[in-house]
């Protein structure tokens, strides 16, 4: 955590009197939120048997014959891809960067193959591309989708609230390829940059959204870095809770210094005690020790709905 801090203090020097920050520095942040994306993709991945379809972003969902998986939706495929990254090259104007001014986000997606522009992407949960956007201090979130312009780039217009460091996760699935989540960083320059990670402790209290409540049971009282957690959000009350973007909900799970960002949805979603509430169930492998910010999506009577509980990781024994 420490190393990230003099990674951002170093940044900010240099992007306060500068039109952009050290590149060398934005690379080093990306670099190590892809290497822990890689290591827990390939220690996900097993070996499967011809004849074996498997969902390409729930790999732990096999059937014997061609279908849709019954948690996400997405098409099967007989047996599955290696995991290869695919690189995103976002720019982002104008420059300077400033807090509250339009900014146009612009995301060029290269195949690691070829080292050509994907052009074709398959559609996963309702969209081709979806885009969460994080603040350093984990105050702001945004999971928004961008447009597809003439030149074939994905596009998004976006006002940053205020000075800081901002993680950007795309989720898209290249044809072809395998389902990616790529992490790139915008840095923000201004007063009131803070060059630290956020602080954060535990809030495992009940949260409300603008027309339901979700409360929040772990499947143990004190979770441990590496190993299953099964998560319970009893969403209340149960009646006109639907599908959202092709899931039951939505979960954007970030490390307190932005590093680790998971993307997931629901194991299950069962009404409970007759009717009382919807229990959302995701199951989680959070890879380090810390305090994690976890929010959740979901849809009820037209509306969505996005609360956010801080999780507590103890480390591994």
């Amino acid at each position: 955590m420490l190393r990230v801090a003099a990674l951002i203090l170093v940044v900010v020097l240099c992007a306060w009197h500068a039109p952009a920050p050290d590149p060398r520095v934005l690379a080093m942040l990306n670099a190590n939120a892809a290497t822990a994306a890689a290591q827990a993709g390939a220690a996900s991945l097993a070996q499967y048997p011809d004849g074996e379809f498997v969902c390409p972003m729930d790999a732990d969902v096999r059937a014997s014959k061609p279908g849709s998986c019954p948690r996400c939706g997405m098409k099967l495929v007989e047996g599955i891809m290696d995991t290869v990254e695919y690189p995103v090259h976002m720019t982002v104007t104008p420059q300077p960067l400033r807090a509250g001014i339009d900014a146009l986000l612009d995301f060029d997606i290269v195949n690691p193959r070829t080292l050509k522009p994907v052009r074709n992407f398959d559609v996963v949960h309702e969209k081709l591309y979806h885009i969460f956007v994080v603040s350093q201090d984990l105050k702001f979130f945004l999971h928004t989708h961008p447009e597809r312009q003439g030149d074939e780039n994905f596009h998004l217009g976006l006002k940053f609230p205020k000075a800081g460091m901002y993680r950007v996760l795309s989720d898209f699935y290249p044809r072809g390829g395998t389902p990616q989540l790529i992490t790139n960083t915008v840095m923000v320059p201004g007063a009131g940059f803070q060059a630290q990670p956020a602080k954060i402790t535990a809030d495992l209290g009940p949260q409300n959204g603008p027309n339901a409540k979700a409360e929040l049971v772990l499947s143990t009282p004190h979770p441990v870095a590496g190993e299953k957690l099964q998560m319970y959000f009893k969403v209340t009350p149960d009646d006109g809770i639907e599908p959202y973007l092709g899931a039951m909900a939505h979960m954007l799970a970030a490390s307190s210094d932005l590093i680790d960002m998971m993307h997931n949805h629901p194991f299950s979603a069962t009404d409970e005690k007759r009717n009382a509430y919807k229990q959302l169930q995701f199951n989680m492998i959070f890879r380090r020790e810390g305090v994690y910010r976890v929010w959740i999506q979901f849809q009820r009577k037209g509306v969505v709905n996005t609360v956010a509980f801080n999780v507590p990781v103890q480390a591994a024994f």
